[in-house]
C-alpha cells in the first residue's frame, strides 16, 4: 500500500493526487480489480493470448 506524507502547507487535493498517483504505479487498483472475480485459469489463458496477439498485431515493421 502507498503511503504519502503530507509536506508542508501542502493542499489536499495534492495530497490526494500525489496519493492516485503512487497507487497507480504500485499497481494496487489493477490487482484490486483482477482479483475482484474469480477467473477460471482456462479464460485467463485465452485472455492472455488474446493480449500478446493484439501486442504483436500493433508492432509494425518498417
Amino acid at each position: 500500500m502507498p503511503v504519502v506524507r503530507p509536506r508542508e502547507d501542502e493542499s489536499f487535493e495534492s495530497l490526494l493526487r500525489r496519493f492516485k498517483k503512487s497507487s497507480e504505479k504500485s499497481g494496487v487498483l489493477a490487482e484490486f480489480k483482477k482479483r475482484e472475480h474469480y477467473e477460471k485459469p482456462s479464460t485467463r489463458k485465452k485472455r492472455k493470448a488474446l493480449a500478446a496477439r493484439k501486442k504483436t498485431g500493433k508492432r509494425r515493421y518498417y
